[in-house]
């Protein structure tokens, strides 16, 4: 019965199609080299225990209730979103969380964590299955998401159970490209600002889908994947309009590096300008970015860095730049201009370890 597991899932970079998901466009994130794991073994009795030691924790219940008692019961949510789709857990569990990766930060540590619970979950069930890092992606969405009714689309869970690079369409159903360019060396920065993740994704994503449907009450045709701003400016007042022109940049910018990236020989001048045009359109349409968070990119690129951009929801949190040739020199030039720096790679999806 004492049956013990080791999980282990990764944070992200969203290279491309930040603030896009959740509109039904599609993203390019990376899975990096920090990473979530969940240790933990089967109990005899029905109660979970799990620690989290790195925020001084522990969370318990029992199997028998799993309604949820707080915002965000994401443990809770991750064994009823198992059991619907099939799991039965006769025993409960005691673990230990850890995580590399930044808490609150953009990098999705919440998301991986979440990749990692779902599965432990599949394997610690009375009959273990056998699901696939999609079928663990989706899981993950739905406990970490759907079951909350949040604001956040799906990228974070799918980048961290699929792991590398992917390409990732939701529209008019999800659509997943792994991607294997040559990348180099990045390196994310955390601000260490506190940042209201729900709170901006409201706002991005409620204005804009307000905008959406509107459009398509006036023209059933109109559709985000295709559009450009001729076939709306009469329709829009000028706030609007500055918005979803931003938005279709973005769109046509991910398309641009979608083709750089699936090239045998890449142009690493060209992403790194891509990513600095992409944050600057989330900076100066959807006001994402902060001044400790301009200052650091300003740093890494001053010291090499070919590019870079906000990383998440914004308003605080992450950025990356990326430095294939001096990452060192670029973390170092992070750290003094008062960020938290670490040197991350692409890397593999959701493994037991």
């Amino acid at each position: 019965m004492k049956q013990t597991l080791t999980v282990s899932s990764p944070g992200r970079l969203c290279l491309f199609g930040e603030h896009q998901d959740y509109l039904g466009l599609p993203v390019i994130s990376m899975a990096i080299s920090l990473r979530a794991r969940i240790h933990g073994i089967k109990h005899l009795n029905r109660e979970v225990i799990i620690h989290k030691p790195d925020i001084n924790e522990t969370e318990s219940f029992i199997l028998d209730d799993l309604s949820y008692s707080k915002p965000r019961d994401y443990f809770k949510s991750g064994i009823n979103v198992c059991q619907g789709a099939g799991l039965i857990f006769s025993n409960g569990f005691e673990c230990e969380v850890t995580s590399e990766i930044p808490f609150q930060s953009g990098a999705s540590s919440s998301s991986a964590i979440m990749v990692s619970w779902i599965h432990f979950l599949s394997k610690m069930a009375d009959e273990p299955a056998d699901w696939n890092r999609q079928k663990l992606g989706e899981l993950a969405f739905k406990a970490e998401v759907k079951e909350f009714n949040e604001p956040g689309g799906m990228m974070d869970q799918y980048s961290s159970a699929m792991g590398n690079l992917i390409y990732l369409e939701s529209e008019p159903e999800i659509s997943i490209k792994l991607l294997n360019p040559k990348l180099g060396a990045f390196v994310l920065g955390d601000s260490c600002e506190t940042k209201d993740t729900m709170g901006i994704l409201q706002r991005c994503r409620n204005l804009r889908l307000n905008i959406i449907n509107n459009m398509k009450t006036r023209n059933s045709s109109f559709d985000l994947h295709t559009c450009d701003s001729d076939s709306i400016s009469s329709s829009l007042n000028d706030e609007d309009l500055n918005l979803m022109k931003g938005t279709m940049q973005n769109r046509d910018l991910l398309k641009q590096a979608l083709i750089e990236l699936e090239k045998d020989k890449l142009n690493h001048k060209l992403i790194g300008d891509l990513l600095t045009a992409h944050h600057s359109l989330l900076r100066d349409v959807l006001g994402v970015s902060t001044p400790q968070i301009e200052s650091m990119l300003e740093a890494s690129l001053q010291a090499g860095a070919l590019g870079g951009k906000i990383n998440g929801s914004g308003g605080g949190g992450c950025m990356f730049s990326y430095a294939p040739d001096h990452p060192e020199r670029v973390a170092d030039a992070i750290e003094k201009s008062g960020g938290k720096a670490y040197i991350v790679h692409s890397d593999d999806g959701t493994i037991i370890v």
